[in-house]
C-alpha cells in the first residue's frame, strides 16, 4: 500500500499572506520538505508522524517540483524555506515582534538583529548532539516556552531534531505562534553560505551549486543517497491540499498586510 505525502497550496508569496496573519492564539508549525526529507519520510514512521502533526507542509525543493510534474503530472508550488525566511524578515516582522531562534550562532543572532533592526529577538543554541540527551531538549522546549507568545519562532537545528522540538512544542500546549523547520535558511540569511544563482536556481539546480561549495560535507547526501528519491517515487501517493486562508476567529492579533 502506497504512503501518502500531502503538500499545501502554497508558494513564498501565499505562506507570506498566511504566516502574517496567524497571530499569537495559537500554535502552529510548519515543515520544509525537501529530498532529504522525503527518504525520511519514506524510512521512518516516526518522521511521518512529525509531519503529520504539522499546520503546514511546505515544499522545499523546485528539483522535486520538477520531478513531480515530470513523472506524476502534479503541479506543486515551491515554498523554499530559505526565500521565505528572507521574506518574513524582510517584509513581515516588525522591530518589536518577539521572535524567537533556535540554532545558529550568536554573531548569526546580532546580525539578524542589526539587519533587520530587531528589538526583541531571543536565541538559544544548544549544544551539539543535544538531540541525544533528555536534559538539553528539555532545557531548549522551556527556553522556547518561557518566550511565549511570540510572533515567529524558527527552529533551524536541521532534521528531524528541528520537528520533533515542533512536535514537543505542540503537544505540550503551551507555546503560542507560529513555529517554522527552516534547516540552514538562516546560515543564507546571514552569509555564512552563499546561495545559488536564481537561474540554477529556477531549474531546481541549487544541491548542485551547493554540492560544489561544500563537497566532503555534502557528497554523500547529494551524490549517495539522494538519488534513491527516484526508486521511492512509486511507493508515495503525493496530493496537493487546498489552502484555507485564516478566519478571523483564529487570527490571535492584528497584524500588518505583507508589503
Amino acid at each position: 500500500m502506497a504512503l501518502t505525502c500531502t503538500f499545501d497550496d502554497y508558494d513564498v508569496e501565499g505562506f507570506l499572506r498566511q504566516a502574517a496573519q496567524f497571530g499569537i492564539g495559537k500554535f502552529g508549525y510548519a515543515v520544509t520538505p525537501n529530498v532529504d526529507h522525503l527518504i525520511r519520510y519514506h524510512d521512518d514512521p516516526g518522521f511521518r508522524a512529525l509531519y503529520a502533526d504539522a499546520s503546514y507542509v511546505l515544499l522545499d525543493s523546485r528539483f522535486l517540483s520538477h520531478i513531480f510534474r515530470a513523472s506524476k503530472g502534479l503541479r506543486v508550488p515551491v515554498c523554499a524555506g530559505s526565500d521565505l525566511t528572507a521574506q518574513l524578515f524582510a517584509r513581515v516582522i516588525r522591530p518589536d515582534d518577539k521572535i524567537v531562534l533556535v540554532g545558529g550562532s550568536n554573531e548569526q543572532a546580532r546580525s539578524l538583529s542589526d539587519q533587520f533592526g530587531l528589538n526583541a529577538l531571543s536565541h538559544y543554541n544548544p549544544p551539539m548532539g543535544f538531540f541525544q540527551d533528555p536534559n538539553e531538549v528539555e532545557a531548549c522546549v522551556r527556553f522556547v516556552e518561557a518566550q511565549s507568545p511570540f510572533r515567529f519562532c524558527f527552529l533551524a537545528v536541521g532534521a528531524p531534531r528541528q520537528e520533533a522540538l515542533a512536535q514537543a512544542l505542540k503537544s505540550r500546549g503551551t507555546a503560542r505562534g507560529l513555529a517554522l523547520c527552516i534547516g540552514a535558511s538562516v546560515n543564507f540569511l546571514t552569509g555564512v553560505e552563499r546561495r545559488a544563482p536564481r537561474w540554477m536556481q529556477r531549474l531546481g539546480m541549487e544541491w548542485l551549486f551547493r554540492l560544489a561549495q561544500d563537497p566532503r560535507r555534502l557528497a554523500q547526501r547529494y551524490l549517495v543517497r539522494g538519488p534513491r528519491v527516484f526508486s521511492l517515487l512509486p511507493f508515495i501517493d503525493f496530493r496537493v491540499r487546498p489552502s484555507v486562508p485564516l478566519s478571523a476567529a483564529t487570527i490571535g492579533a492584528t497584524e500588518p498586510a505583507v508589503h
